[in-house]
């Protein structure tokens, strides 16, 4: 345990980030999930909409810095083309 008060603060402040983080990641996970459960079931209508809900998750998630700009780029085209494998 750190003496310095600055240092205790930011102990205490990193295990606040590190569960917001945590929680954010399980929350993409699960939009994510839900999308491939769509998909699965072959719902058109409702695989749409997750589609959407889906990359707006992926572009926050690479905004907020939890994940790489391009996993979200190469997350992003994986949702497309699944989405587009439903048409034929």
């Amino acid at each position: 345990m750190p003496n310095i008060k600055s240092a205790k603060k930011r102990v205490l402040v990193n295990e606040t980030k590190n569960a917001q983080n945590k929680a954010a990641k399980s929350a993409l996970k699960t939009v994510l999930k839900k999308f491939d459960a769509a998909v699965a079931e072959g719902n058109r209508s409702e695989a749409g909409s997750a589609y959407t809900q889906a990359v707006k998750s992926v572009d926050k998630a690479a905004a907020r810095g939890l994940i790489h700009a391009n996993k979200a780029a190469h997350k992003k085209s994986q949702l497309t083309i699944k989405l587009n494998a439903m048409d034929n």
